[in-house]
């Protein structure tokens, strides 16, 4: 069944005429030159271009915010979980870990 439907699709898109250069799909009187996207065309565009940027501004920011907590971290600490494991060293045994 679903081979039918191949069969079918591949057989009408064989049949169907290419454009040729004498056939634009303009109206008459129109150039190549004359057409524009149009006013919906700027919007997506300016919608497109004030998302980018907003989404660089939110990196920029998180990625500033990573660097700085990685700065403000004690030298000794690898991960924020580092201080668990500094205790546990101390004397006081680490939850789910077996005591020696």
């Amino acid at each position: 069944m679903q081979n039918a439907f191949v069969a079918a699709g591949l057989q009408a898109l064989s049949t169907m005429p290419t454009p040729g250069p004498g056939t634009d799909g303009l109206r008459p009187g129109l150039s190549p030159d004359q057409v524009s996207p149009g006013f919906l065309g700027f919007l997506m565009t300016a919608f497109m271009v004030i998302a980018v940027v907003m989404l660089m501004v939110s990196m920029t920011r998180r990625i500033r915010r990573v660097r700085y907590q990685a700065q403000v971290r004690l030298p000794g600490q690898d991960s924020p979980d580092a201080a668990d494991t500094n205790l546990a060293t101390a004397g006081e045994p680490q939850a789910g870990k077996p005591t020696p």
